[in-house]
């Protein structure tokens, strides 16, 4: 026989045994009461909630509204059950919020002014938690893509996006492996949580058998079960010694173009799913753009910054030359005044001066190496015969504690470049990995095709340009290697690690330089104790092979009475250089502009019509000319004109300074020079290609260029009378 119920002993004990939050409210919004259930759902003891009012667990954004929903309800109070409004949100003692439902159930028709709020704590539903988890994980990335479009600085990025990868999948270890420039080894960027022997700045080889290498193997997300069970590839002893199990691996990709890896790793087993790799993926995405673009924009800067210095030692080089013109000029003519000849005192000090001007020209010409103004002679290239004398050459001169080992691409393509001006870039290149090695090692060097530039590099050049196929040079060595603020600086002029005395800071400098000229680039990877790298690339030769053309006959002297147009707005030079021509027994027009000398050719030519049987006449037979000429007509121009009015003139132009050649509109290059040889009307006799004369030039340069030039039209022929340059 069951014993009579006390009602209120079972009301009480149900209200105390119920398993959802259960709360006793009165009109004001104050607790009566509260159950047990209740006091863990929120963090207070029972007897704290009682007492209380409502509203201090109410999250402090949404208060306001919900004591006016609150004396709404109690005007009009109804039942609510639990499912059929929106979730909400309790505040709990510690200040954390909690996913609830409430139920309401008012007492008033019971003659009681409370109503009873049920609560009931949703964050444990599955479909709840793994909303909860996804929203997580799009928080995460929105914050680090917030973060990525302010950032500057690209290492503050990859240390945030893996402490935030860390939080977002609540594990202990998130790193990031950036692909090195050769696509050889990775590059530990940024790393959040337990050491694994694997700080900022180690390199992990890119092989399948390594975490990340497999990882890009794969080409998709890698999911470690358990680092025990794991045969796929060698787990290093320090993950275990770490006590991490479980990983999880992505690569980072940035327009189908692979550039690191991202892993995530637990203590816990089987950590990670569907969800995980989602969301690193997601990761992933951003921060190989993000990376890219800020690689990019530092290349970008670090180029213009290079630029402008070369802007300034390229001008200062150009005027510098045409005063070494002058000195070095004079100085030969004073060698050669009788009054010196026996002047024991002076032949020394001329002979110092002469030194020192020779001296002065190299120091330009690296200068403008640097700034891309020199003057290039670009030909045909063999790549490979070029990287194997080289290393014949620097096995007899190195230290021979230094291996030298070669390798060439079979076959090697050739190059399109300046190649006294390549072998000479290589050589600095080699010079440096030497200084890097005092103890010895190994100096590699390795040439092979190359179908594009590097992205960086890219982006540095004309579309044309960065669209061609090339060839890429490597320089290895195994020595000290740079610091990230040597490797900054390596390429500026004039900076250098050596003692002083020991390096002038021109040796890279003048390497990046004629590398952009050529219309290639130049790549530097480096870490202190890892050696350094140098990648040259330089376009291909994309024309068919050709016998070698017949070269002139340089040594040909200047003929006597030679008729020179000679045009030069310095008036030094100008002087110099008629002293040597007058010398030679020339007759010479000299002129300040192009616009004198063309009116003085024009004349000439004029005087010349029907002038049969004279040879010539008084026309000129060498046009010699600067190619800048003050504010008016470039002597590129004048040439222009004189081979229309006088067809097959030869042409002599006079630079210090590539930029000389880049006209306005219009302007004539280095490479396209030779086309001033078809510049004459149709049907004319085309004369030999225009000489350049780099300045400063000596005398015997001068007298080499002519005889050049005039050498095929006089061998044999009306000036058998022709002159010693001396």
């Amino acid at each position: 026989m069951t014993a009579h119920l006390d009602e209120s002993t079972v009301f009480r004990a149900l209200f105390a045994a119920y398993p959802d939050a259960l709360l006793l409210v009165d009109g004001e919004g104050g607790i009566a009461l509260a159950n047990p259930a209740a006091a863990a759902l929120l963090g207070y003891s029972t007897a704290e909630l009682a007492g209380m009012n409502v509203d201090a667990l109410v999250p402090d954004a949404v208060r306001p509204r919900h004591a006016a929903y609150r004396a709404t309800y109690q005007a009009q109070p109804r039942a609510r059950p639990m499912g059929t409004d929106m979730s909400l949100v309790a505040r709990r003692r510690d200040g954390s919020e909690v996913m609830v439902e409430i139920a309401l159930s008012p007492l008033q028709q019971h003659g009681l002014p409370y109503v009873v709020a049920a609560i009931r704590g949703i964050g444990e539903y599955p479909r709840v938690r793994e909303a909860i988890k996804r929203a997580r994980y799009a928080e995460c990335v929105a914050q680090v893509g917030r973060f990525a479009v302010d950032a500057r600085d690209p290492q503050q990025l990859m240390r945030r996006a893996t402490a935030a990868a860390v939080e977002a999948l609540e594990v202990e270890q998130a790193v990031l492996y950036l692909l090195e420039p050769d696509g050889q080894r990775f590059r530990v960027a940024a790393g959040t949580g337990l050491p694994t022997g694997e700080p900022e700045g180690t390199l992990v080889p890119n092989r399948p058998d390594t975490p990340p290498g497999y990882v890009l193997a794969q080409g998709a997300p890698v999911t470690v079960a358990d680092y025990l069970g794991e045969t796929r590839f060698q787990v290093p002893p320090s993950f275990r010694a770490a006590g991490l199990v479980s990983a999880l691996g992505v690569p980072l990709s940035d327009r189908g173009r692979v550039v690191g890896a991202i892993s995530v790793r637990s203590r816990q087993a089987r950590r990670f799913g569907e969800d995980e790799a989602r969301f690193l993926e997601s990761l992933a995405h951003l921060l190989a753009t993000s990376v890219q673009r800020a690689q990019s924009d530092e290349a970008l800067r670090h180029a213009q910054r290079l630029e402008s210095v070369g802007q300034l030692t390229g001008g200062i080089a150009h005027d510098f030359n045409n005063l070494l013109t002058v000195i070095q000029g004079n100085l030969q003519v004073l060698e050669s005044l009788p009054a010196l000849a026996g002047d024991a005192d002076a032949e020394p000090l001329v002979t110092a001066a002469a030194r020192a001007t020779r001296r002065g020209a190299e120091l330009t010409g690296k200068l403008l190496a640097f700034s891309r103004r020199q003057l290039l002679q670009p030909a045909r290239v063999d790549t490979g015969a070029l990287v194997h004398s080289l290393a014949d050459m620097l096995r007899r001169t190195l230290d021979q504690r230094i291996r030298i080992e070669v390798s060439t691409g079979a076959p090697c393509p050739p190059c399109l470049a300046d190649p006294v001006q390549l072998e000479s870039a290589l050589l600095n290149v080699a010079i440096n990995a030497r200084d890097a090695m005092p103890d010895g090692g190994t100096l590699t060097i390795a040439a092979r095709a190359c179908e594009s530039l590097p992205a960086p590099l890219a982006e540095q050049l004309a579309a044309d340009a960065a669209a061609a196929r090339f060839v890429e040079i490597a320089v290895a060595d195994t020595g000290c290697g740079m610091s990230d603020a040597v490797k900054e600086r390596a390429f500026e002029p004039f900076f250098t690690t050596k003692q002083t005395g020991r390096g002038t800071g021109l040796g890279l400098s003048t390497v990046y330089g004629f590398a952009r000229q050529s219309n290639g680039g130049i790549t530097l990877e480096s870490a202190p104790g890892a050696g350094t790298t140098i990648r040259l690339f330089m376009p291909r030769w994309e024309l068919p092979d050709e016998a070698d053309a017949h070269e002139p006959d340089a040594a040909v002297g200047v003929p006597a009475g030679l008729r020179v147009l000679l045009v030069e707005d310095e008036p030094e030079v100008l002087r110099i250089v008629m002293t040597f021509l007058l010398g030679w027994g020339c007759d010479v027009t000299a002129c300040a502009s192009a616009e004198q000398a063309l009116a003085a050719l024009l004349e000439s030519v004029e005087g010349n019509v029907g002038n049969v049987g004279n040879e010539g006449g008084g026309a000129f037979d060498l046009l010699v000319t600067d190619v800048v000429l003050g504010p008016g007509m470039r002597g590129t121009e004048l040439a222009q004109h004189a081979r229309r009015h006088r067809p097959g003139m030869p042409v002599l132009l006079m630079s210090g300074y590539a930029s000389d050649l880049r006209g306005g509109e219009g302007g004539l290059t280095l490479a396209s020079l030779a086309s001033l040889t078809s510049l004459a009307s149709a049907g004319t006799t085309e004369g030999p290609a225009p000489e350049l004369l780099r300045k400063p030039f000596s005398r015997e340069e001068l007298a080499a260029a002519i005889g050049a030039l005039m050498g095929p039209l006089t061998a044999g022929s009306r000036r058998p009378d022709a002159g010693s340059p001396g």
